[in-house]
C-alpha cells in the first residue's frame, strides 16, 4: 500500500448499521496563511484594530524574518521582535458556534490580539497552541488579528542557546477553526483532545484504550455519548466503543473507552507500516456534533542493554539519521512539499529509525513517518544549559507536555527525548529539572521509553535518568580517531553494562566543491572539509556499529547540511556541513550513498569522488559504493576487472591508471537480473 493509499479515509460503513445519525459538518478548519501584513521591529499600538499597517510587507505564512540573514554566518541575524497582521470574518451562521485559532509553530514567544484584545500567550517555538477567541470575534464583520512575536536572545524558554539558528516569526500553518458547542475539546496543550492507547499487543489480540476530552460550552448539562469507531487501513469498520456521560455546563470531562480488537494487523516498521485509524465523535441522540479522526497502529517494543531493539517480538537494528527542518533561503518557514521530501529522502537512505532534532517538528513529519514505518524518537529544546529560574524549568515543563500530547497518538514515536548535550558547568545542577522531566514524560506517557543525547562522560549522573540512553561521539571529526569508533563503544558498553546504549550523533563535515586524492582528518573548524574524509569517517563508523547489536540506535549527524549563523567553517559561513545532503537538497554526498549501500534495499551502485573532476595525478584508487553481488570497472572502454562482494558494500580498484584528457570510468552491476550502471568522467592535466 502506497503513501497515499494509508491516509485517513472517509469510513465506507455507517457509524452505526441500526441507528441514523445526523452527521453535521459543523467543525470546520479554514487556513489563515495568506493575507498578512508584518513589521519587523516594535509597533506601538499594533495590536489595535484601527492601527494603519499598509506601509507593512504583504507576507503569507510560513514566513521567517531570518531567511537569510540567518543562514550567512557572522552570528548577527535578526534577534527581537516582529509583527503580523490580517483580517478575517467569521459568518453570522456561525454566532452559536465556538471559534478557535490554533498556530502550528510560532518561534519563539508570542501573543496573540483579537479585536484589540489579548486572547492568550505562548512560550516555546515548536508546538502547537491553540486559543478561544468566541468571546472577541464579531460574528459577521470584519476582525483583526495581530500577533506579536519575539525571538531575542535571553528569554526564560527553551532552548536557551544551539548549535543552530533561531528562526523568528510565523514559520508554520495558522488555522481558524469552528466547532458545535459540544465538541473534543481543543485546548488541551495544543493536542486533538483524543488519546489513544493499546497497553497490551500481541499477534492474536490489543487492547486498545480511547480517552476524550469533551467540551460543554452550553449553559446546561448534557449527557452525551463517546463513540470511537476503529477503521482499517481501508476505511472499514472494525470495531466501535461506545460510552456515555453527563457533562456539567461550561466544563470539560474525560471520558475514557476500552476495547479489544481481535488479530490485529501489526503496524511493523518498514516491513509493514499498517495504520489503523479512529474516528471520535460526539453524539446526543441521533445528532453528530464533532468527529476527530487520529491515526492509530499496534505495535509492541522493547529494548535491552545487550540485545537491542525489538519491534513486535523481532529484531530491527535502528539506524537512520538526525534531522533539522530547515532550508536553504526559507529557513523553517517550509512547506508541505518541502517535509514530503525529506522525509522521502529519510526514506530512501534506507533508514528504519529518525532522531527529529532538536525539536518537536511538524505534525506532517509525524504522519509521514506513521505511513512510512520509520521509529521516531521525538525530543524537547532543551539543549546546552539550563537557567536557574522557576520560570524556564515551567516552560521546559510546558514544552514536554505539549511535545507528548500532540504527538501521543503516532504509533511512529517509541522515544520521548529529554535534553541535548546538557552540560552543569558551569551551574546550575541540571539533574533535579531532568529528574523532573522524565517523571513528568511517564505519566503523561507509561507507554513509550525516555532517552536523552549526552556528550557527557559516561559516568555522569546526567546519563542516569532516562530509560534508555544515547551518546552524541565525534571520534574522528572534533577529537580521536574514526579508527577508534569500537574502542569507544565496547568502552560506553563496558562502563554501562546494564544501561542500554544508542549513539545519537556521529558525523563529520563536508563539502562538495573540496577535494582530495589523499584524505586525511581535516581540523574542524577550518575552511577545507573535503568530501572524500566524510565518506572515510562513514565507514569507519558503521563498520564499528554495525557488528554491535547492543548498539539499540545508531543516528548519523545529520541527513542534510543546516544553517548555524555562527559558524564559520568548510566552504560557506553560516553552516553546518555535516549533512549527507547539501542545504538546497539537490547533492547526495558521497557518504549518503555509502549508507544507503548498507541500509536500503533498492539497488544502489555509485561512483564515489565523482565530484573530484580535475585530475593531477595519473594513478588513482577508484572506489565503488554498490549494493550488487559484482561490480565490473570499466575505464575508458576497457575491462579492468569484477569484484565480488565488497566489505560494508564499499569495492576499491587500487592504482587504477588514467589517460591525459577526458578518462570515462564506468560500472555495471547485476542485481535481481536487472543491469545497473553508473558513469563519471575524470579530466587528468596533461
Amino acid at each position: 500500500m502506497n503513501r497515499a493509499q494509508r491516509r485517513f479515509v472517509t469510513p465506507v460503513e455507517p457509524l452505526e448499521p441500526r441507528t441514523l445519525l445526523t452527521a453535521t459538518p459543523i467543525r470546520s478548519d479554514t487556513s489563515l496563511d495568506s493575507s498578512w501584513r508584518f513589521h519587523k521591529g516594535g509597533a506601538t499600538g499594533a495590536s489595535a484594530p484601527n492601527f494603519v499597517d499598509s506601509s507593512w510587507s504583504a507576507v503569507s505564512v510560513p514566513h521567517t524574518w531570518n531567511a537569510l540573514d540567518g543562514e550567512d554566518g557572522g552570528n548577527n541575524y535578526y534577534r527581537g521582535i516582529g509583527w503580523y497582521r490580517r483580517h478575517f470574518t467569521v459568518p453570522t451562521s456561525a454566532a452559536n458556534q465556538e471559534i478557535f485559532l490554533k498556530f502550528d509553530g510560532v518561534d519563539i514567544s508570542t501573543s496573540v490580539y483579537v479585536n484589540g484584545m489579548l486572547v492568550g500567550s505562548h512560550a516555546g517555538g515548536y508546538t502547537a497552541f491553540t486559543f478561544d477567541i468566541t468571546p472577541n470575534v464579531h460574528f459577521g464583520a470584519d476582525n483583526v488579528l495581530a500577533v506579536t512575536v519575539n525571538n531575542s536572545a535571553g528569554l526564560q524558554v527553551a532552548p536557551l542557546t544551539a548549535d543552530y539558528t533561531f528562526f523568528g516569526g510565523i514559520y508554520r500553518d495558522v488555522h481558524l477553526i469552528t466547532t458545535d458547542k459540544l465538541h473534543i475539546d481543543l485546548l488541551n496543550s495544543g493536542s486533538s483532545g483524543v488519546f489513544l492507547q493499546t497497553p497490551s499487543v500481541s499477534a492474536t489480540g490489543a487492547s486498545l484504550t480511547v480517552t476524550t476530552d469533551v467540551r460543554n460550552d452550553l449553559v446546561t448539562a448534557q449527557t452525551v455519548t463517546v463513540r470511537a469507531q476503529v477503521l482499517d487501513a481501508a476505511g472499514r469498520l472494525v470495531a466501535t466503543f461506545n460510552k456515555s456521560q453527563l457533562i456539567a455546563a461550561k466544563s470539560t470531562a474525560v471520558v475514557v473507552e476500552s476495547g479489544t480488537i481481535a488479530d490485529p494487523h501489526l503496524w511493523d516498521g518498514t516491513a509493514d507500516p499498517y495504520l489503523y485509524s479512529v474516528a471520535d465523535s460526539i453524539i446526543t441522540g441521533t445528532v453528530v456534533h464533532d468527529t476527530v479522526t487520529q491515526p492509530l497502529g499496534f505495535r509492541w517494543f522493547s529494548v535491552g542493554p545487550t540485545a537491542g531493539f525489538f519491534l513486535n517480538g523481532h529484531y530491527l537494528d535502528l539506524h537512520g539519521v538526525d534531522l533539522h527542518q530547515d532550508r536553504l533561503d526559507k529557513g523553517w518557514a517550509i512547506s508541505a512539499a518541502d517535509t514530503t521530501q525529506d522525509i522521502s529522502l529519510v526514506q530512501q537512505i534506507g533508514a528504519t529509525a529518525v532522531r527529529l532534532s532538536h525539536y518537536p517538528h511538524s505534525q506532517l513529519t509525524y504522519d509521514l513517518l506513521d505511513e512510512d514505518g520509520i521509529v521516531a524518537w521525538s525530543e524537547i529544546p532543551l539543549v546546552n544549559g539550563i537557567s536557574s529560574s522557576a520560570a524556564f524549568a515551567a516552560n521546559a515543563q510546558q514544552q514536554l507536555r505539549e511535545m507528548i500530547l500532540q504527538n501521543f497518538n503516532h504509533p511512529s514515536v517509541m522515544f520521548w527525548g529529554i535534553f541535548n548535550e546538557l552540560s552543569n558547568s558551569p551551574t546550575p545542577d541540571a539533574n533535579p529539572l531532568v529528574g523532573t522531566l522524565n517523571s513528568l514524560a511517564h505519566s503523561l506517557d507509561p507507554g513509550r521509553l525516555t532517552t536523552a543525547a549526552s556528550n557527557a562522560d559516561a559516568s555522569s549522573a546526567l546519563n542516569t535518568h532516562t530509560d534508555v540512553i544515547g551518546f552524541n561521539r565525534y571520534d574522528g571529526w572534533y577529537y580521536g580517531k574514526a579508527s577508534n569508533a569500537g574502542q569507544t563503544l565496547d568502552i560506553l558498553h563496558k562502563t554501562l553494562p546494564n544501561r542500554a546504549i544508542a549513539i545519537s550523533e556521529f558525523g563529520a563535515g563536508a563539502s562538495i566543491y573540496q577535494h582530495t586524492a589523499t584524505p586525511t582528518q581535516p581540523s574542524p573548524g577550518g575552511k577545507f572539509h573535503p568530501e572524500e574524509y566524510q565518506a572515510l569517517f562513514a565507514e569507519a563508523w558503521w563498520g564499528a556499529l554495525s557488528t554491535r547489536p547492543f548498539i539499540w540506535g545508531k543516528f548519523v549527524w545529520n541527513l542534510f547540511d543546516f544553517a548555524s549563523d555562527n559558524r564559520n567553517e568548510g566552504d560557506t559561513p553560516g553552516r553546518n556541513d555535516k549533512g549527507l545532503i547539501t542545504y538546497d537538497r539537490k547533492t547526495k554526498k558521497d557518504a549518503f550513498y555509502f549508507f544507503q549501500a548498507n541500509w536500503s534495499s533498492s539497488p544502489v551502485l555509485y561512483i564515489t569522488d565523482r565530484r573530484f573532476t580535475a585530475r593531477t595525478v595519473a594513478t588513482t584508487d577508484v572506489k565503488i559504493y554498490s549494493n550488487t553481488r559484482w561490480v565490473t570497472l570499466t575505464v575508458n572502454g576497457k575491462t579492468i576487472s569484477t569484484q565480488a562482494d565488497g566489505t560494508n558494500h564499499v569495492f576499491i580498484w587500487k592504482g587504477v591508471n588514467l589517460s591525459p584528457g577526458n578518462n570515462t570510468i564506468k560500472v555495471t552491476g547485476w542485481r535481481n537480473g536487472t543491469l545497473y550502471t553508473d558513469t563519471c568522467v575524470w579530466t587528468l592535466a596533461a
